[in-house]
C-alpha cells in the first residue's frame, strides 16, 4: 500500500491535526489536541519517506537537504491550508515533520485577548513581544494581529520570518513580506535593511541571536511599531532573558532601552479543553507602565509579577491566575493547571484549602 502525501494532508485538514510525523520505523502519525497518535496505516520505510518528502520538496530543497542536512519551508495546499515543513536527515534516512497553519485568522476576542491588547496595535512606536514555548501558538497570535492592523491602519508592514507561515494580502496596509534563507540571508541583515524601507510596523517571526535582538530594539527606539517572538515564558523571564543575551558591560544600557522601548510582553500557553473539543490559550500579559519601567531600568524583575498582579487596572494579569480561572470554570484539568503554572506549590495550596 502506498502512502500519498496529499491523502496525509487531506486527512490534517478534515480532522483538525496540528502536526504530521513521518518517520522510519513508524506509521504516520497526528498531533491532535496536543496528543500525538500514530494512525492506522503501515510502518514507514527509508523509501517511503524519501518518496513523500519529493512530493513537496522542490529540487533546491533536495539538494540542501542533502548538502546541510536539514530543510524548512513553508508550502500551501491548493486553498485549503499551509503547511510549515520540517525535512531532516535521522540515522542517515529522512524524517518530516509538518505543522498545519490555519487558512483563516481569529479576532482578538476569539484567541481569548483582552481588550488593552487592540490598543497596542494602534501604537506609534515601540517592541511588542508574544512569547512562549514551541506550539503555543505564538505565529497564530502575531498574525492575527498584524492582519488588523493591515484591516485598519494605512501604514507600511514588513514581515522578517523563517519560514513564510501566514500570507497576509494588501488591505488597508501594504504588507511586505519576506523569507529568510529565500528572500534574506538572515533575521538582523533583513532587519538593518528593513530601516531603508520605509516602514511603520515591523514583525520579526525570531528573535534568536543577540544581533537580532538588538536590532529589534534599536528599530522600536527610532519610531516603529516591532513585534517579535522568543521562547521564553513569562514576562520577568522574558526581560531577563533579552538583557541576559548582552555582554555584561551593555546590560546596564539595554535595561534603559529596554525600559523606554518595550510596551508589552504577552506569554501565552496552549492547553487541551476538557469541557469540548480543541485547546484553549493562556496568557500572561504585561503592559509597560511607569513603575513597570522603574524595575526594568533598575534591574528589579523579580517584582515584575507582583506588579502584574496588582496591574488588572492596565490590562495585565498572570499566567497563573488565567489558568485559575479557566480550571474553575471547568475548561482545563487540574494536572494541566499545575504543570503550565509558574507557581504550582501556591497554586495546589490554595486548592488544598478550598478542600478542607
Amino acid at each position: 500500500m502506498t502512502i500519498e502525501m496529499a491523502e496525509l494532508l487531506q486527512l490534517c485538514v478534515n480532522e483538525g491535526v496540528s502536526d504530521l510525523h513521518l518517520e522510519v520505523g513508524s506509521p504516520p502519525a497526528v498531533r491532535l489536541n496536543g496528543s500525538l497518535t500514530p494512525l492506522q496505516l503501515p510502518t514507514l520505510g527509508p523509501e517511503d519517506t524519501e518518496q513523500l518528502a519529493k512530493s513537496i520538496c522542490s529540487e533546491d530543497h533536495l539538494q540542501k537537504l542533502g548538502r546541510v542536512g536539514t530543510v524548512d519551508f513553508g508550502f500551501a495546499f491548493g486553498d485549503q491550508a499551509r503547511f510549515r515543513v520540517s525535512t531532516f536527515k535521522q540515522k542517515g534516512v529522512i524524517g518530516i515533520v509538518l505543522r498545519q497553519i490555519p487558512n483563516a485568522l481569529l479576532s482578538l476576542e476569539k484567541l481569548g485577548l483582552p481588550p488593552v491588547v487592540k490598543d497596542l496595535l494602534w501604537r506609534p512606536r515601540g517592541l511588542v513581544l508574544v512569547t512562549g514555548p514551541t506550539g503555543s501558538g505564538k505565529s497564530t497570535t502575531l498574525a492575527s494581529m498584524i492582519n488588523i492592523i493591515n484591516e485598519e491602519r494605512d501604514v507600511h508592514i514588513i514581515t522578517i520570518e523563517d519560514p513564510i507561515e501566514f500570507y497576509h494580502k494588501h488591505k488597508k496596509s501594504i504588507v511586505v513580506q519576506r523569507e529568510v534563507g529565500t528572500d534574506v540571508p538572515s533575521f538582523d541583515d533583513a532587519l538593518k535593511r528593513a530601516l531603508r524601507q520605509d516602514p511603520d510596523v515591523i514583525l520579526v517571526g525570531e528573535m534568536r541571536d543577540l544581533e537580532t535582538i538588538g536590532a529589534a530594539i534599536s528599530a522600536a527606539e527610532t519610531g516603529h511599531l516591532v513585534f517579535g517572538t522568543l521562547h521564553t515564558t513569562g514576562a520577568a523571564q522574558t526581560v531577563d532573558r533579552i538583557i541576559d543575551a548582552f555582554p555584561t558591560n551593555q546590560q546596564e544600557q539595554v535595561r534603559t532601552q529596554l525600559s523606554q522601548g518595550l510596551v508589552a510582553v504577552i506569554s501565552q500557553v496552549l492547553l487541551p479543553r476538557i469541557d469540548k473539543g480543541g485547546r484553549i490559550a493562556a496568557f500572561e500579559i504585561m503592559i509597560s507602565t511607569p513603575s513597570i519601567q522603574a524595575l526594568i531600568r533598575d534591574n528589579k524583575t523579580f517584582r515584575i509579577t507582583s506588579e502584574l498582579q496588582t496591574g488588572t487596572k492596565h490590562g495585565m494579569n498572570t499566567l497563573d491566575a488565567h489558568l485559575m480561572s479557566l480550571y474553575d470554570q471547568g475548561i482545563i484539568s487540574y494536572t494541566d493547571l499545575i504543570t503550565k503554572a509558574h507557581d504550582p506549590q501556591t497554586i495546589a495550596g490554595k486548592y488544598q484549602q478550598h478542600q478542607n
